[in-house]
């Protein structure tokens, strides 16, 4: 499109040539300027509005703010509400977290009083007016009871780590303390004490127990251990000591096979040799011994240990 510019002033007429472009520039600066300029008079209608307080437009403003805040109580109610609930949830949680560690406690032979809990303290009080109960819950309450469920939460996971480590104690303990018994066949043939040796006739003390068995048959770890002597002696023949912690040790002789060497870790239970008669031996069977800090002890008092923990666990 082209505009002529005529006058009096002009020598000659001028031509102006105005591209779509510059028509699409045009339109944009005029409808910034005219939304800038209803802006700016909507802002000092508004203000004016205010100062002078019109009645319409005071109504508006009021029924606005008002709505607003009614939006954000109602928002803050909604999250009372679940925070409520909420701690509901975990302090039912902890009631049941409690019960189980007061079960859990008997095994491990903690007593819950000493940690201040057992059965809760006694509560009551009149029923609560109508008002009153349907009360909504306040944010000082709630984080209130948030500071004491952090308080019994504290206290419940240091009595729960004590039952574990109670409960850690007494399973190594029980792993380590020689209770099973060697082998699954035979039976006694010689006990522990005084006894007539049976190649001199004389009395002599004999410082283990005598398992009268088949030649072959398995011979188990009574506790977890190490292996400190795997080797052929020449009077209890092949044979395997293990070392359990604390100067318990316990020995296994006149194997006809050992399964294992020295330095082996080796599990309660775990095949470490077979029965047989060598060295000084009359006949197939395992000498058994268990020693403490060097001296014989009767292998019967910790047997029988093991034959109580069933029957202790089947009555709980």
């Amino acid at each position: 499109m082209q505009i002529i510019l005529v006058h009096p002033k002009l020598r000659q007429a001028r031509t102006l040539s105005l591209t779509r472009r510059h028509l699409a520039y045009a339109l944009g600066v005029a409808l910034f300027a005219f939304m800038l300029g209803s802006g700016l008079l909507y802002y000092i209608t508004f203000q004016v509005a205010v100062a002078l307080q019109v009645p319409f437009l005071k109504n508006i403003i009021e029924s606005v703010a008002a709505e607003d805040l009614r939006r954000q109580e109602q928002r803050l109610n909604d999250s009372l509400q679940a925070m409520a609930m909420k701690l509901g949830d975990l302090q039912a949680q902890i009631a049941r977290l409690e019960a189980l560690g007061e079960r859990v406690s008997g095994l491990a032979g903690i007593k819950p009083q000493e940690f201040g809990f057992g059965k809760p303290p006694g509560r009551g009080g009149a029923v609560p007016g109508a008002a009153a109960a349907q009360q909504e819950p306040r944010l000082p309450d709630l984080q209130r009871e948030i500071e004491k469920m952090s308080g019994n939460l504290q206290s419940r996971a240091f009595f729960l780590n004590q039952i574990e480590v109670a409960l850690s104690e007494r399973s190594v303990a029980r792993t380590l303390t020689p209770s099973m018994q060697p082998v699954n066949e035979g039976f006694v043939g010689s006990g522990f004490g005084w006894r007539h040796d049976p190649f001199t006739g004389r009395v002599s003390m004999h410082e283990g127990l005598d398992f009268a068995a088949p030649v072959g048959t398995p011979i188990s770890a009574a506790a977890g251990g190490i292996v400190i002597v795997a080797e052929y002696h020449p009077a209890y023949g092949k044979m395997v000591d293990l070392d359990h912690g604390n100067g318990l040790t316990t020995r296994y002789a006149h194997a006809s096979k050992l399964h294992v060497k020295v330095g082996d870790i080796v599990k309660r239970g775990q095949l470490i040799a077979d029965v047989g008669s060598t060295g000084r031996s009359t006949g197939p069977h395992l000498h058994f011994e268990v020693r403490v800090n060097g001296e014989a002890k009767d292998p019967e008092k910790f047997l029988a240990v093991g034959q109580m923990l069933p029957a202790v666990a089947a009555n709980k």
